[in-house]
C-alpha cells in the first residue's frame, strides 16, 4: 500500500524548505515521529526515511529520542553473544 499525503500549498510554502528537500525532510520527520511514538520499528522508520538503520539511529540520538530496547531485548542479545540462541 502506498499512501499519498496532500499538503495545502499555503502550508507547504510556510515550511520554508527548498523544493528539492521537502519530500525527504518530511519523510524523515514522519519516520522519527512514528518511531518515537512506538508506531514504527527502527528498521521500518529507517526505510521510510531512506536511511540505513545506523543513520536513523544517529538521527534519533541527536534528537534525544529514547531507543525502544527492553530488558528482554538485552537478555536476548546477551544470550546470542554467548552462543545461547
Amino acid at each position: 500500500m502506498n499512501v499519498t499525503l496532500e499538503i495545502p500549498e499555503e502550508v507547504s510554502q510556510a515550511m520554508r524548505l527548498p523544493p528539492g528537500e521537502a519530500r525527504t525532510r518530511l519523510q524523515l520527520e514522519l519516520a522519527a515521529a512514528l518511531y518515537a511514538q512506538g508506531i514504527l520499528s527502527l528498521g521500518k522508520a529507517a526505510r521510510l526515511a531512506g536511511l540505513s538503520r545506523w543513520e536513523m539511529n544517529d538521527v534519533l540520538a541527536r534528537r534525544a529520542v529514547p531507543m525502544h530496547y527492553t530488558e528482554a531485548d538485552l537478555q536476548n542479545d546477551l544470550d546470542y553473544a554467548r552462543g545461547r540462541q
